[in-house]
């Protein structure tokens, strides 16, 4: 299958190199890692090994790549507004897109652009850090869950998840993908808002203080409300099992925080605009939710 990778940052690279190691054909559409890629590669460091991808097909043009079988779409989604004129080169007719962003709308914005094509979406359950141009280092395996935008491409999804599965990773075909949206949201809005309005803090740092932990739960209470009248509902002992399984991360950075120390754009909206709206047009009230959205939209750009 050739697959291109947009905006290999952490999650790009690290998908995107384990899919090529499988035997897959995997372009990779960079800017600024483009020199370096070309020259020494794809380094990815993990727990149990690290390995190198030698041969790398990195571009700076979409045009250079063409149509694909699958379009990996893995760019922070503060660069979504570009997506209109990086994408078409490399969609064809019977091409696939994947969106593997953080936050809600993701998916709707690629089925709006290309509304002929099969869209699905991924949610990276995973600690990830691009610590230098074209490396990245894993902390934590996790998993990465696929699903369908609409119903009937449930087959596409389950053909896409397979690919991940040969590639050695933890994946699951999930029929309803907004369901598994809303679950990420749990850990996503209270440790990557946090760690950038309790200064650039790390996620340990969150989970031992008593004052931060309690503000973390309060958040994923509202995050649960919310996907229940939704219609979604995650079980008893949900936020407990967020905080425990955040406490093995040690000093880890969530990526927000990091685009934040280092004065880069943060998916404010995708994050926390959109839920934060979704459920006030649902008649819900998220009085933390709306007060650390205040917060970061007055400290991120």
């Amino acid at each position: 299958m050739k697959i291109a990778i947009v905006g290999p940052g952490a999650i790009g690279l690290y998908y995107g190199a384990l899919l090529q190691r499988s035997g897959q054909e995997v372009a990779f559409l960079m800017r600024s890692d483009l020199a370096v890629a070309k020259e020494k590669g794809v380094k990815v460091v993990k727990k149990d090994e690290t390995f190198v991808l030698d041969t790398v097909a990195a571009f700076g043009d979409a045009a250079e790549i063409g149509i694909c079988d699958l379009v990996v779409v893995a760019m922070k989604a503060t660069g979504n507004d570009g997506l209109a004129k990086i994408l078409p080169p490399l969609v064809g007719e019977g091409t696939k897109l994947l969106t593997l962003q953080n936050g809600l709308g993701n998916d709707r914005l690629l089925a709006e652009l290309f509304p002929e094509n099969t869209v699905l979406g991924g949610l990276c359950f995973v600690c990830l850090n691009r610590t230098a141009p074209a490396v990245v280092e894993n902390y934590m395996a996790g998993s990465v869950s696929i699903g369908p935008r609409v119903e009937g491409d449930l087959a596409a999804a389950r053909e896409i998840a397979d690919l991940f599965a040969a590639a050695g990773l933890k994946t699951r075909c999930e029929p309803k993908l907004r369901e598994v949206q809303w679950k990420k949201l749990v850990w996503n809005v209270p440790f990557n808002g946090l760690a950038i309005a309790a200064g650039g803090v790390t996620t340990d740092m969150i989970v031992e203080n008593e004052a931060l932990c309690a503000e973390a739960r309060a958040l994923m209470a509202e995050i649960l409300a919310a996907a229940q009248r939704f219609g979604y509902d995650f079980g008893d002992g949900f936020a407990d099992y967020q905080i425990e399984i955040t406490r093995p991360m040690g000093p880890y950075r969530p990526s927000s925080m990091i685009d934040f120390v280092e004065d880069r754009s943060v998916e404010l909206e995708a994050i926390w605009g959109e839920p934060l709206r979704q459920a006030k047009e649902a008649g819900l009230a998220m009085p933390k939710l709306e007060l650390l959205y205040a917060l970061l939209k007055r400290l991120c750009r």
